[in-house]
């Protein structure tokens, strides 16, 4: 049997150093994680029920790839240091895991931590990245997930670049996800190390809520919303900044789910379900398999929306696309339906970062519902619309010919 040291040998000398990461992830990464429905309460049958279920409901065809394990996987390290999945929860092993999700077309995430420990208490990574990551690589791994619990006032940007050059030395694709939770500011530093980073804290299946900072808690949606404001200029194709997990079907309304989805959307985030696939309702299935919707997140510009405007409780937002295009949509924060007017003419809808301009004064729109999927108009004439309480109207504008 081959030496640790030899093996870690082999696998640099085949590096994939010089490959470019970017290409992992030119749009935003598509798939599930069984950390919002599952949390620590997960094992392979599980894991294949969700495969199944993504290969057959239609969220594969929209584009949705990725089955990504998070914590509580995890059993011990053997005698030379390999880590080893739970074997209670995980008999056939992760290798055997990863090709049956390969054979339904799709591809398979696993969870690691910068410290010696998981959040939830389980073997971490530190001290052993390139073992862990050439594991996984063996094991036919496409997306890593990395957390920053028990660092021990590690420096990230040391932390995330060794876990980044190991995944590289194995030569395989892995899409690397960084779970710093906004703390150091990841998007000032990790785009290069990372296909893309949390933004903030963990999400929570609540659509607004009274902010208690004595304690820890999840964001709510908006909160996340409102905190991506001032950093879409971090994000681009290859590297994302990433607003946590969507929480459809976890328990909010459908309006607000509808939200939630549709602002993911115009955010360029990563689409990681994390309902239970295999249970869900036709209205979640509908609004996560929603291809009118999925082209805004997975357009190739790799432009985040920016809000433009607002009109009492609604913000209206805009996203440049590729081919002229654009996409608004109008949220409403509020609880109550709200009557908007907006007069497209009358409208500067213009973006410096992407340095491209609607000139919707001189240029007319065709107006598609991204929602009911039918043509709305053009921009020749105002809106004028109701956007029921926490929830959207979403458009895409198109040159008319």
């Amino acid at each position: 049997m081959k030496t640790l040291l030899s093996l870690l040998v082999c696998a640099l000398c085949v590096s994939g150093l010089g490959q470019d990461i970017y290409q992992r992830a030119l749009t935003p990464p598509m798939g599930w994680n069984s950390w919002n429905k599952f949390q620590g309460n997960i094992d392979e049958q599980i894991i294949r029920a969700m495969a199944d279920a993504m290969a057959t409901n239609g969220m594969k065809d929209a584009g949705y790839q990725y089955i990504n394990i998070d914590d509580c996987w995890q059993g011990q390290r053997d005698a030379q240091g390999f880590i080893q999945p739970d074997p209670a929860k995980f008999p056939s092993g992760i290798k055997a895991l990863a090709d049956y999700v390969h054979s339904k077309g799709l591809k398979l995430g696993i969870y690691t931590d910068v410290g010696y420990k998981t959040c939830a208490g389980f073997t971490g990574s530190r001290g052993h990245e390139f073992q862990d990551a050439m594991t996984y690589a063996r094991w036919g791994v496409d997306y890593l997930k990395c957390d920053w619990c028990n660092n021990d006032n590690l420096n990230p940007i040391g932390a995330y670049t060794t876990m980044r050059d190991a995944l590289l030395a194995t030569g395989r694709p892995i899409v690397f996800s960084i779970c710093e939770w906004g703390s150091n500011k990841p998007w000032l530093w990790a785009n290069g190390i990372g296909n893309c980073w949390r933004t903030t804290t963990d999400i929570g299946p609540q659509f607004d809520q009274v902010v208690d900072d004595k304690h820890w808690q999840p964001w709510s949606i908006l909160r996340i919303i409102d905190a991506q404001k001032s950093i879409r200029q971090y994000a681009g194709p290859g590297h994302w900044n990433d607003p946590d997990m969507l929480e459809v079907g976890n328990g909010m309304s459908m309006n607000e789910d509808r939200a939630h989805f549709s602002m993911w959307c115009m955010l360029a985030a990563p689409l990681i379900s994390g309902n239970d696939l295999a249970n869900m309702s036709r209205d979640t299935l509908d609004i996560l398999a929603n291809k009118d919707v999925i082209a805004v997140d997975q357009d190739p510009l790799g432009v985040e929306g920016f809000p433009d405007a607002t009109n009492g409780t609604v913000e209206i937002w805009f996203k440049p696309l590729a081919n002229g295009d654009w996409a608004m949509c109008a949220l409403n924060w509020g609880t109550a339906p709200q009557n908007i007017t907006f007069d497209w003419k009358n409208e500067k809808v213009a973006d410096d970062f992407s340095k491209r301009d609607a000139h919707l004064d001189d240029t007319t729109y065709s107006l598609r519902n991204l929602w009911t999927h039918q043509d709305a108009g053009d921009t020749a004439q105002p809106l004028k619309a109701e956007v029921p309480g926490h929830d959207v109207l979403m458009f895409r504008l198109a040159q008319k010919q």
